[in-house]
């Protein structure tokens, strides 16, 4: 069985912390963990799998702005953790209202440390019991990947497949395409007949007898209460389908995901078999591996035509960060097909990538157009993409692909950087334009970091020693007020201030810098230094 947050918080090892869970209400045996870690640093997430509890010191959190702590709580909820353990005393006296929150929000449980623990030692003890759970979940699904390939050997259909792995679970699995058609289901023997009719019959086995003696699934329906475990089945790079265990309650969590998990090879195998992609989606697939590895223009444009690209097809790549990065993909496929427009995706790792053609005429119109129009995407409303500028041609995408991986990396540092006066939404599918991040592109690839310091400091020494010593914002004030084109009214809006506070500001500014900037030289040189400073 799964070990569950309940039993790691009380044992000796973490219930000496005195350990107080957050917000009221959670239920901590409902909660699976896979592994304990611990970390100060606050840009964890990518590194973490999903399923950890993580121990944090607090330290970096004290200092860090609520903006900041608002991103490392939504992120290791995106993430998929099973909790967030913080300890409290010293630098960090109590855990801040707005993590609380933003916590409660996304769903993330959260431990409040009351007393000072080793966390080597938390980890040692804690670890080695979930090592010895990990080893017997991966003998049963090493028994269940051999026997379905035994049954992948014999010519069994994609049903009877799926039933040993029902089986090995005691859970119901349903594997769908990426568009949601359901290609084989099975549930384990002994599940209630009465949800099998309700589900309705799958495809028929190989004798013609139909779901067989374990019975089949199509789309989930009457199953009972549980969690569902996700895997993705790629095929040659091509993303294929979608197996989907249904965990009922007094099922193991754990189990199911290790076995899922181990199962992706033979199920492709089996999809090989019975549904092997197209010679337009391989195209794709391998357009977007040399694209993500910068291969040479030459065998992109050799590549391009067999995805449906022209090679003098003017293209832009977006950079897609999301917590359901399928849901997007599919969100953004099936809105694109709509319009006819030809594309290319690829899921890598956490990143999805997806190459969009344009028409040679107007390029630029359309692509403005394509910007407002994924605004309205559904899917995951947490998710991030970031269109890259316009390549002239499949040989620019590459560079596409590079800005709009940049432009996110610049979000970042802003975001990171704001104060808390300037709010950003908490929620909301956000897409980002790379063209907005020339300037800092070009900073970051043209000038090594000691220019780019030396030129900031020329410029703004005596607003950044103003920032330093008061706790003051006027770089960002600066910063939003040449962003907007010098309109006050527009800036106050955005850094929430009323009007005469930003007046008071601005006349501070110029003060420091040497008068109003406005129909000198001099304005040109601060926006660059403006947009250049928190680069790293």
């Amino acid at each position: 069985m799964s070990v569950f947050l309940g039993e790691i918080l009380a044992h000796p090892a973490l219930a000496a912390a005195d350990p107080v869970l957050h917000p009221l209400g959670v239920v901590a045996d409902a909660q699976p963990v896979r592994w304990v870690h611990s970390s100060e640093v606050l840009d964890i997430a990518p590194l973490l799998r999903g399923g950890e509890l993580l121990l944090c010191g607090g330290i970096t959190l004290a200092t860090a702005t609520p903006a900041k702590r608002e991103d490392y709580v939504r992120e290791l909820a995106q993430r998929g953790i099973a909790a967030l353990a913080i300890e409290t005393g010293g630098a960090l006296p109590e855990i801040p209202a707005d993590m609380l929150r933003t916590a409660e929000a996304y769903g993330l449980p959260v431990v409040e440390l009351r007393k000072v623990v080793p966390f080597v030692g938390v980890m040692q003890a804690i670890n080695s019991m979930l090592v010895s759970e990990s080893v017997g979940h991966l003998q049963q699904a090493d028994a269940a990947t051999r026997a379905m390939a035994a049954e992948l050997a014999h010519g069994a259909s994609l049903d009877k497949i799926l039933a040993v792995l029902a089986g090995i679970t005691g859970s119901a699995v349903h594997l769908t395409s990426p568009w949601g058609v359901t290609m084989g289901s099975a549930v384990p023997e002994g599940w209630s007949s009465g949800v099998a009719a309700d589900a309705g019959e799958g495809p028929a086995d190989d004798d013609g007898s139909g779901p067989g003696a374990h019975g089949s699934l199509a789309g989930g329906a009457g199953l009972p209460g549980g969690t569902v475990v996700s895997v993705d089945i790629p095929v040659r790079g091509v993303l294929m389908g979608r197996l989907e265990v249904r965990v009922p309650e007094a099922a193991d969590v754990a189990l199911a995901q290790v076995a899922g998990e181990r199962s992706v090879d033979i199920l492709g195998l089996a999809l090989l078999q019975h549904t092997p992609p197209g010679l337009h989606a391989l195209a794709g697939a391998e357009l977007m591996r040399a694209v993500l590895n910068s291969a040479p223009e030459w065998r992109l444009e050799q590549l391009a035509p067999g995805a449906g690209f022209p090679t003098d097809s003017p293209a832009v790549v977006a950079a897609i960060h999301a917590a359901s990065p399928q849901e997007v993909r599919c969100a953004v496929e099936t809105f694109l097909s709509s319009r006819r427009i030809p594309c290319a995706a690829y899921l890598d790792d956490a990143e999805l990538v997806v190459m969009i053609g344009l028409p040679c005429t107007d390029a630029a119109g359309e692509r403005r157009r394509l910007l407002v129009s994924l605004q309205g995407l559904a899917g995951d409303p947490d998710a991030v993409i970031a269109v890259g500028p316009l390549a002239g041609g499949v040989a620019g995408a590459s560079w596409s692909l590079a800005e709009a991986r940049r432009a996110l990396e610049v979000r970042q540092i802003r975001r990171r950087n704001a104060s808390a006066r300037r709010q950003y939404p908490a929620r909301g599918l956000v897409v980002v334009d790379a063209e907005d991040s020339a300037v800092e592109s070009l900073s970051l690839t043209c000038l090594d970091a000691s220019a780019r310091e030396a030129f900031v400091n020329r410029q703004l020494r005596a607003v950044l020693e103003h920032d330093a010593q008061r706790q003051s914002q006027l770089l960002e004030t600066l910063r939003v007020w040449l962003d907007s084109g010098c309109n006050t009214a527009q800036s106050a809006r955005e850094l929430h201030l009323e009007r005469q506070s930003m007046h008071h500001r601005l006349q501070r500014i110029f003060e420091l810098c040497g008068g109003d900037p406005r129909g000198t030289g001099r304005l040109a040189a601060l926006h660059l230094a403006a947009r250049m400073a928190g680069l790293p």
